[in-house]
Parts: C-alpha cells; structure tokens; sequence
C-alpha cells in the first residue's frame, strides 16, 4: 500500500530565462505521440519518515528547483496548437513548474529490488502521472516531467521520473539526473557548474539537420546478470565461428542471446506453431544514440532528441534453430557496421521510419531502448548510491 503524503510545484530557481520555445526537430516528431517513459531509482537508506520528510525532502526539493533552472524545458509543456496549421512546441513560460509527489510505502523494498520475477504493475505505485491542460486559447498542455519520491520507511528511498519522449532521450535526462544529483549532493550548483559548466545543456535545435524530404498488464519484471565471463564466452563463442566479424561488442552478443533465448521460450510455450509460421520474421529493434554519428556531430551535451534505430529480422524457423544466437548476433553485427556506424545512412529514409517501424510493432518483436552506457545509478544525491 502506497499513501501520498504530498502534492507540490516545484518550479525553476531564480536566474534563468522568463520564457523559452523550442522548434521540434524531425526526431522530435517522432516521439510526439509515443507512451511516456517512466524510470525508477531505487535506494537503500534506512531512515526515518521524520528525517525523510524535515530533511531528505526538502533537500530535494531546493536542488530539483536550481536543477531546473539550468534545464527549463523540462518545467514547461509539450504544446498543441489549437490551429492545426500550427506545429507543436516545447513552450516554457514564468510561473510553470514541475508536479512532485511526496509518498510512503508499505511493499516489500528487498521484493521490488530483486532480480526475481515479480508482479510489474506494483511498480505503478511509484510512478508519476503527466498532467493534460488546456489553456484560454484552446491549446493543449502536456507536463514533460514529474517526479515521485516514496519513502520506504527503514529500508530505502524511491524516485520516480516520468518524462514525455519529445523532451528529450536518454542521455539527455539523465544528464538532468545527473545535474539535479550533483546540485543535491554539494548543496548548490556551484561545483555543477565549475566542472560541468562546458556541459551544460544546449538546446540549440539548429544543431539537428533535417535531411531533404517532406516533412496490458499481464506482466512478471525480472533481471539477468550477465557477467564479464558470461559475455566474455559469448564473444569467443561467436568469434570462434567467424574469425573476421566486426563490430563483436557487448550489446551485440548479449542482444542475440537475449532475443534468441526469448523467441525459444516463447515457442517452447505456445502449441504447435502453424506450418506457414516459420517463415514469419522476428524483429529485433534497437535505439541509437545518433550524436557522435551524426554529419557533422552533434554536440554531447546536446539536449533532445538525437535518435535513430537499428532493426534486425530473420525468420522464425532461422531463429530457434541451433544456429540461431550466432546468426542473430552476425545480423546485428552487420547492422552496426552498415548501418548504424555509417554517417550518410544513420538518417537516410527518415521520412518513412514511421511506416517501417509501425507494422513491424503490430506483431511480435523484441526492442531495447536506452542504453547500457547511461549509468542512471551514478546519480548520487549525497546520500546514498
């Protein structure tokens, strides 16, 4: 059972812009109507609801609010135009700000941080919600983030983001994650800027260059650890088959297993698949932070969205074979090297990602978002890792 035990605005420090818009970019675009992404930290620090709530929250609070005030977008709205002639923005003006709730919970924190599989929709409990508006004009008003914070008295602390995709990806949010952590730790956001001032962020959108075109809850949550020797053997194992496969990363033999341990599950489960089935493609889709691939760069610390995907399909029948983790690991392999790892083709056929992406959504596939490389765990508030 989880009780709110309070609902506030925190709004942006003093110092920062009055007002800021934001053009979407193409990429942007793409991510106008997507669900939002939710992420939870958890924390072990036993302490009590008293010092939870007269000097962790508040804490928080003061840092979250000079946080933003280097992050303005995030305490402002995905704007849609009343006049459809009109494209959506990403609008902050003075006086808007970012919902925090403040909550207890009584679940089992060593349940909800194990590995085991466990019931997914308890995790709901901790997530906020982004509110929907209108204002005078007739213009809707969707929140970019909200922030929880549930206490678990005794045993640890929970912080829950929800944040809209056009806001920006991965890296850019825990970049805020990141600068909020650091502010909270040092006690302002002096020594945020004395090492980070040159990574701030940069919400320049002409950074983004447009290539030529028009423009259920049945569910368990469960973790596998791969480790070093795991992933080690995987490479050897792989590498020992085709000496001269490039791009033999981490990401892509722990992928292929993955993909290929859950398509064989799935099969071993169901009834007798259909004749004409095994010839049906399984997908596998991957997010790519697009930055350092980009023609010319992108700047790292450039805030949005800076995406694009790589997509692997290969047949039912290929996949669950004997043969199946090295052919998926080679096909990914040769993805990244084709593809993903090519500036001239990172965002060729951009103007139809929606129609190759969509169908293949429609029916069964296996998608990774984020990375492995945004370390959320290294957003340390000072208290606790």
């Amino acid at each position: 059972m989880t009780i709110l035990l309070e609902s506030c605005q925190i709004a942006p420090a003093p110092g920062g812009a009055a007002e800021l818009s934001l053009p979407m970019t193409f990429i942007d675009i793409f991510w106008l109507h997507f669900h939002p992404i939710r992420r939870l930290l958890f924390y072990e620090f036993p302490c009590s609801k008293a010092y939870f709530l007269e000097t962790l929250v508040p804490k928080l609070k003061e840092s979250l609010s000079l946080a933003l005030k280097h992050y303005l977008p995030l305490a402002g709205n995905l704007v849609y135009p009343s006049n459809t002639e009109k494209k959506p923005i990403i609008r902050y003006v003075a006086g808007e700000s970012v919902s925090v709730s403040i909550a207890e919970s009584a679940n089992d924190f060593d349940n909800l941080v194990g590995n085991h599989a466990r019931d997914a929709d308890q995790f709901y409990d901790f997530m906020p919600q982004l509110q929907l508006t209108t204002d005078e004009s007739g213009d809707k008003l969707l929140q970019l983030l909200a922030v929880q914070v549930t206490l678990f008295p005794g045993r640890g602390v929970c912080i829950g983001l929800t944040n809209h995709h056009s806001a920006g990806d991965a890296n850019s949010i825990v970049g805020f994650l990141r600068s909020w952590a650091s502010i909270s730790k040092h006690g302002g956001d002096e020594e945020l800027l004395m090492t980070q001032g040159e990574s701030l962020p940069l919400f320049d959108r002409s950074l983004i260059k447009p290539p030529s075109f028009p423009l259920p809850t049945n569910r368990v949550r469960a973790t596998y650890v791969l480790n070093e020797s795991a992933i080690k053997k995987l490479k050897d194992a792989v590498l020992s088959r085709n000496p001269g496969l490039v791009h033999t990363s981490s990401f892509c033999v722990m992928a292929a297993h993955i993909w290929t341990c859950l398509v064989r599950s799935l099969a071993a489960g169901e009834e007798e698949r259909a004749d004409d089935d095994s010839d049906e493609l399984q997908t596998f889709l991957f997010a790519v932070d697009s930055r350092a691939r980009s023609d010319p760069p992108v700047p790292g610390n450039y805030f949005g969205n800076c995406l694009s995907y790589g997509m692997v399909r290969i047949r039912h029948q290929d996949l669950v074979g004997n043969e199946g983790f090295f052919l998926a690991a080679e096909s990914i392999a040769d993805v990244i090297k084709n593809r993903v790892n090519d500036k001239e083709k990172i965002f060729a056929g951009v103007e139809n990602w929606l129609t190759e992406v969509g169908p293949v959504t429609q029916s069964r596939f296996f998608a990774v978002s984020g990375s492995a490389r945004v370390d959320l765990y290294s957003t340390d508030f000072g208290w606790a890792r």
